[in-house]
């Protein structure tokens, strides 16, 4: 098992090493980066000077070519990395340093600076990574707790009417955009309703204090845009439960249960719904890390401070290397939450632990 993960490891350094090359490549051709970080205003020595901090020029004033470039920004952001003293000190370079001149080194990956607010991408992204990790794990944790329950009484129940509405709401809740769910919750509950739900058309998990002015968390703004990012999640997990559980309550093993004489609720709920766990699993782990990456729209809707947010407000105000850094954590997160899936198969089911 534990070759087989870093052998999973691999393919997924890999696959980051493609993300990075297509990001990297992808919005370098936008515009020249010096222009958008001066602005309009500026001499031709202020821009020689920035172009020649983001390695479009070389100290002799000629162009840097592309591959070069990209062999800079690989350097960056790679936690392994070779820096010389005057870089490490220049970019606030933290981890871990040895060697003389050029040091070699294993460090917090660097992902520039924004052009717009002059501060480090990663302090920003950093910043808005938790509300993103909270909206996410709360509309998940909806889409379990329901949507297992749910798939298992429609199974259980099949061609009656809770298991027909089971598949109807499922149906609706898969065919329905967040943005559009997003929008109609948003004005109903948080407008409309807003006097008997006490809930808010938008807010943050960090709200500042009115009388203290400390800022204090708020979980009763998590409410909607979790529920609004959890219906289709909660809608695909109802839905795969039911056929797996289908599936597995025709098997000889769960006949042979009944044989022994246990009860209905533990051979379905113990022995059924094991087995018919991996397709759930890999619904789960996926859609968590669409979560992660993919809530842009319902937190710029409800106004949540999330890496969503943040990538919508730098792409419209031409923010690259803040939309750069976004892209690389979400595709980290798609990674990692796959390294996780396969680990949770071994555990659930141990003929993949053979395989």
């Amino acid at each position: 098992m534990l070759r087989y993960v870093i052998k999973k490891i691999f393919y997924g350094f890999l696959v980051l090493l493609g993300v990075v090359s297509l990001v990297f490549f992808l919005f370098q051709g936008f515009g020249d980066p010096s222009r958008m970080v001066m602005g309009q205003s500026g001499d031709s020595a202020t821009q020689a000077n920035i172009r020649k901090e983001l390695y479009l020029i070389n100290e002799k004033g000629e162009n840097i070519p592309k591959f070069q470039q990209f062999l800079f920004y690989l350097n960056d952001i790679s936690p392994i990395c070779i820096h010389s003293k005057n870089e490490i000190a220049k970019k606030k370079l933290k981890g871990i340093f040895i060697g003389g001149d050029k040091k070699l080194g294993l460090k917090i990956p660097y992902l520039r600076i924004s052009y717009q607010s002059k501060r480090p991408v990663w302090n920003i992204l950093m910043q808005a990574l938790p509300g993103t990790i909270i909206l996410a794990s709360a509309a998940m944790l909806i889409a379990i707790i329901l949507g297992i329950p749910l798939g298992v009484v429609a199974a259980t129940k099949q061609n009656t009417w809770m298991d027909t509405s089971s598949v109807f709401g499922s149906i609706i809740g898969i065919s329905a955009p967040s943005f559009f769910m997003g929008i109609i919750i948003a004005y109903l509950f948080g407008f409309v309703l807003s006097s008997w739900t006490g809930l808010h058309l938008s807010g943050s998990w960090m709200e500042l204090d009115e009388v203290t002015g400390a800022r204090r968390l708020s979980l009763q703004n998590l409410i909607l845009p979790a529920i609004t990012l959890g219906i289709r999640p909660l809608a695909i997990i109802t839905q795969l439960t039911r056929s797996a559980m289908l599936d597995v309550l025709d098997q000889d093993y769960m006949r042979t249960a009944y044989a022994k004489g246990l009860s209905k609720r533990k051979v379905v709920w113990k022995h059924g719904l094991k087995n018919a766990l991996n397709p759930v699993i890999t619904a789960v782990t996926g859609w968590f890390a669409e979560l992660l990456a993919g809530a842009f729209f319902v937190e710029y809707i409800f106004g949540w401070q999330g890496l969503g947010k943040v990538t919508v407000d730098a792409l419209e105000k031409l923010d690259y290397p803040v939309v750069m850094g976004a892209v690389l954590i979400a595709a980290t997160f798609f990674i990692l939450v796959n390294i996780l899936a396969d680990i949770l198969y071994g555990w659930v089911d141990p003929r993949v632990r053979i395989e």
